[in-house]
């Protein structure tokens, strides 16, 4: 699989938010990019707030941008965050450098999209994402 079909982005949707029932997480917005960067799926679970689709999608678009996950960025925002600040302002603001923005691997490890969750804690957003492309036999990036 060099890129994610819609099916694949909706079961990868689907498990994560399997998981964050799982763990009774918040309701979360889940955001699928394929390989060029576009919006492939995205489903808001009842209840989420109007700007969860912004920060989902910022996760996701940073991680697919910069080709690294938005734990990557949030441990560089630490370090240099001139360099993030300058970086968003080229995205127009959409990129969110905290956990929940996953690249998306096949199993030859090329990327082949990425995902953005946003609606609970970081680490939770994350933790539903890496269950969601698991779930789908695809490798999550984080790093």
């Amino acid at each position: 699989m060099n890129n994610i079909d819609k099916t694949t982005a909706q079961k990868i949707i689907e498990k994560s938010f399997e998981k964050g029932r799982e763990l009774k997480l918040n309701p979360l917005m889940v955001v699928v990019l394929d390989n060029r960067g576009a919006v492939k799926a995205c489903v808001a679970e009842d209840g989420t707030s109007p700007l969860r689709f912004s920060i989902a999608y910022g996760k996701a678009n940073g991680a697919f941008q910069m080709g690294m996950g938005s734990r990557a960025l949030f441990n560089r925002a630490e370090q240099q965050a001139y360099f993030i600040n300058a970086v968003n302002a080229l995205t127009d603001g959409n990129l969110v450098p905290v956990p929940g923005g996953i690249l998306i691997r096949n199993n030859n490890k090329d990327i082949i999209g990425s995902i953005g969750i946003s609606g609970d804690t970081s680490d939770n957003d994350e933790s539903a994402a890496i269950y969601g492309i698991e779930s789908v036999n695809l490798i999550p990036d984080i790093g």
